[in-house]
């Protein structure tokens, strides 16, 4: 059986992985990301080639292997929305997203031995109207400065909601599991 790596640091998409109890690597895919982000182009094509240059990296260092690559970028009238990085700028995020419908792109490139496949899981979120005094206490007690949109959904993030709509909740955290548990079965790996 082909060895299973994750290529990815983040350790949202670690625990995902564990649930499918599938013996697998984590390797940082070493691609310069602001660099892809430089050019510009839509969100749904910029997630789908950072994970592919993610997944491929990876893979070029570990010939033979299954290699599961994902990018996640949250969007919002075709702009997106990083990592906020800094308490002021997840407060901003969140002020632009209060009341609104953004989307959650989530891309997965598996490269493996007989080649690749690639999927995007498409997240519509709707968030309630938020006061600056709700914004200001939520980023205190989540801290989700490492997260696309500056949002734990996962966590007291999930309160900031009026409305979800999507196919696999774990897409959501970073990797849409019921997809890659159907990717990984046809390339012979034993989940259930």
């Amino acid at each position: 059986m082909a060895d299973l790596v994750l290529a990815s640091t983040s350790t949202y998409r670690r625990e995902l992985l564990q649930r499918l109890r599938v013996p697998f690597t984590c390797e940082a895919p070493g691609v310069d990301e602001a660099a892809v982000k430089a050019t510009p182009r839509p969100p749904m094509a910029l997630a789908a080639e950072l994970a592919q240059r993610k997944a491929r990296a990876v893979a070029a260092r570990h010939p033979g292997a299954i290699v599961i690559g994902s990018d996640q970028v949250a969007t919002i009238d075709g702009e997106v929305l990083d990592k906020p990085g800094t308490v002021a700028r997840a407060a901003a995020q969140l002020l632009q997203l209060q009341g609104r419908e953004h989307q959650l792109l989530t891309a997965v490139s598996i490269v493996h031995p007989g080649g690749e496949a690639d999927f995007c899981d498409v997240t519509r979120l709707c968030m309630r109207v938020l006061s600056a005094a709700e914004i200001e206490r939520y980023v205190a007690q989540d801290q989700p400065l490492d997260c696309a949109g500056s949002y734990k959904i996962e966590s007291l993030g999930i309160a900031l909601f009026a409305a979800i709509s999507c196919e696999d909740q774990t897409a959501i955290v970073g990797l849409p599991l019921l997809r890659l548990a159907t990717e990984l079965r046809q390339l012979g790996l034993a989940i259930p």
